[in-house]
C-alpha cells in the first residue's frame, strides 16, 4: 500500500483540524448517520475539483464505501467508545483499557483513510464525467445530495456552514 499521503486525505486532515467542523461532522453522524468521509469527500470534489455530483453519482460513492464503513469503520468506532468508560478511573484494569482504546483509535483513523483510498480511487475513474461548476457551488451541492439520501430524518439536515467555510478555504478558492 501507498503511505504517501493523498491529496483527499491531506484536504481532510486540514479540514477537519477545526472544532467547529469537528461538531458538525460528528452531529451529522451521531443524529442522522451520515459518514463523515462521504462528507468531506463530497466536499472535497467540490473545492478541489471543481466537480458538482451528480445525485446518482453520490449514491454510487456511497455504495462503494458502504460494506466497508458498516463492517469495519463503524465497528471500531463502537469498540473504541465502549472502550472510554474502562479506560478511566483508579481501576486495575483503566491503564491497560486506555492503552488499547488508544490502538483502537489508530486503527480506526487507519480505516478512515482506507476508506478515503477507495473513494479517491473509485472517483479517479468516474469524476472526468461530472459537470465543473464553480468550487462554492459544487461544494454546497454535492454535500445537499448526500445529505438528502440519509434515510433516518424526514427533510435533510442543514447545509454544514463551517465545513463548506473550511473545504473552499482547504482547496484555495472562495
Amino acid at each position: 500500500m501507498n503511505d504517501a499521503p493523498s491529496p483527499f486525505w491531506t484536504f481532510s486532515l486540514a479540514v477537519y483540524r477545526e472544532g467547529a467542523v469537528q461538531r458538525e461532522c460528528l452531529e451529522l453522524q451521531d443524529r442522522y448517520g451520515v459518514d463523515v468521509n462521504l462528507l468531506l469527500f463530497c466536499a472535497f470534489i467540490g473545492a478541489v475539483r471543481g466537480a458538482a455530483m451528480p445525485d446518482q453519482a453520490v449514491r454510487q460513492a456511497a455504495a462503494v464505501v458502504a460494506d466497508w464503513h458498516r463492517d469495519i469503520v463503524a465497528t471500531l468506532r463502537e469498540v473504541r467508545r465502549a472502550l472510554k468508560p474502562l479506560a478511566t478511573g483508579d481501576s486495575p484494569t483503566a491503564a491497560p483499557a486506555a492503552a488499547l482504546r488508544e490502538n483502537v483509535k489508530a486503527m480506526e483513523l487507519e480505516a478512515e483513510r482506507i476508506e478515503q483510498m477507495m473513494l479517491e480511487c473509485w472517483s479517479a475513474v468516474n469524476a472526468g464525467a461530472w459537470p465543473r461548476a464553480e468550487p462554492a457551488a459544487a461544494v454546497a451541492g454535492n454535500i445537499r445530495a448526500l445529505l438528502a439520501i440519509g434515510e433516518a430524518a424526514p427533510r435533510p439536515p442543514d447545509l454544514p456552514q463551517n465545513l463548506v467555510a473550511a473545504a473552499l478555504a482547504a482547496g484555495g478558492r472562495r
